[in-house]
């Protein structure tokens, strides 16, 4: 079963113009409940559901999560023979396979189309939770929010964005994470997401190779808030979480979506590459609103700039080790960047440019040089070859 979702703006007095945004939806129970995204709904002033079979329904809001783009819809006095979706298991489709996908295409009504899962787990840059899959099904403006069928008709994703740049590229949100908040969005509104206060970045080969990793993987700490969940637990910069409660954290983009997915207070088991070691922490999950940024460092005088072997100028400033200038095509051009702070050289921390140097010069050449640098509020590892 399906619903199109449309919203309407009030007019203001003395203006004929009347604002209408089309999307499409999925009624997922008996009770009238709807599932869209988050953006086809944002400022209604109030909700129409039209179903395949022309009939019409009020709608109204009852639940909304902007970081994975799902709201929720009540209709109001649902019929007893409501046509509800079947929903599916997004985990177990596979590239290649058979899909459809239907919605209202430019407010055009009922459309079908056809094609195959393209890939999965794509991030697009759409969010903190990107997990979305790829289809060459026809998704156009007025699908999202609409279902994405596999043959057996059973949902398996949201349509929820296109690339304007591609045909045949469009994605959906997995039909697994939608089941997962759907029960806390009917209850309270919203999703409470657990936190582990930490900042990560990817990794490459140049900085597995500098950790003495075989391969890139895992989540690379490269802050740790005060406070935190993860500093609580004795998570440190440098770190590589590389499991939660024992499921591979394979890319580092993986790890916010698998912390968020467990609740607030929960306990989860980090398996964490330390020096080349591994070890188990316990950390007890914080609420994900909690997170708060770092204040930013203070400036103070500097002292004469002094240069290394990466191609850097460094200079010292309140008791940081500052970069004033990257040598074009030098071994940092691209990587650093002046302003930057360079807190650890090879995991030791540097307060002077003098210490700084040394311990640049001292570094053995058969490996990248790992760095740790700041800048503004950010902390992230940085492996430069010589």
């Amino acid at each position: 079963g399906r619903g199109q979702p449309q919203q309407a703006q009030p007019q203001e007095p003395n203006r004929t113009l009347h604002e209408q945004a089309l999307g499409s939806g999925i009624i997922v129970d008996a009770q009238g409940h709807v599932v869209t995204n988050a953006h086809v709904i944002e400022g209604a002033d109030t909700v129409k559901i039209k179903l395949a079979d022309d009939r019409e329904f009020a709608a109204k809001v009852i639940g909304k999560d902007t970081r994975l783009d799902v709201a929720v819809l009540q209709l109001e006095n649902p019929p007893h023979d409501l046509p509800v979706a079947s929903l599916g298991v997004s985990e177990a489709a596979r590239v290649g396979e058979y899909v459809v996908a239907i919605g209202n295409p430019f407010g055009l009504g009922d459309t079908v189309t056809m094609g195959i899962v393209s890939a999965k787990g794509r991030s697009i840059g759409a969010g903190p939770y990107d997990d979305f899959i790829q289809t060459d099904a026809s998704i156009n403006p007025g699908n999202s929010g609409g279902p994405l069928f596999d043959l057996h008709g059973q949902v398996i994703g949201i349509n929820t964005a296109i690339n304007p740049q591609g045909k045949g590229i469009g994605f959906a949100i997995p039909i697994d994470e939608v089941k997962q908040e759907l029960p806390q969005l009917i209850a309270k509104g919203h999703v409470s997401r657990g936190q582990l206060g930490v900042m990560v970045q990817g990794m490459d080969e140049g900085i597995a190779k500098a950790l003495g990793m075989d391969r890139p993987h895992g989540a690379l700490v490269g802050t740790v808030n005060d406070g935190s969940p993860g500093k609580r637990a004795g998570l440190q910069p440098g770190d590589v979480i590389v499991s939660v409660d024992g499921q591979d954290v394979r890319h580092s983009s993986d790890l916010p979506r698998m912390i968020a997915s467990h609740a607030p207070g929960t306990q989860v088991r980090l398996g964490v590459l330390r020096n080349g070691r591994t070890q188990d922490l316990v950390a007890t999950l914080g609420t994900l609103q909690e997170e708060q940024a770092e204040s930013a460092t203070t400036e103070d005088e500097g002292t004469v700039p002094q240069s290394s072997a990466l191609g850097i100028q460094v200079h010292d400033e309140g008791g940081q080790v500052v970069v004033d200038r990257v040598a074009p095509n030098g071994p940092a051009d691209g990587k650093i960047a002046p302003g930057d702070v360079i807190l650890e050289v090879n995991r030791h921390a540097v307060t002077t440019s003098g210490s700084a140097l040394a311990a640049l010069r001292s570094a053995p050449k058969t490996a990248p040089v790992l760095l740790r640098v700041k800048h503004g509020d950010e902390t992230r590892f940085v492996a430069i070859e010589r």
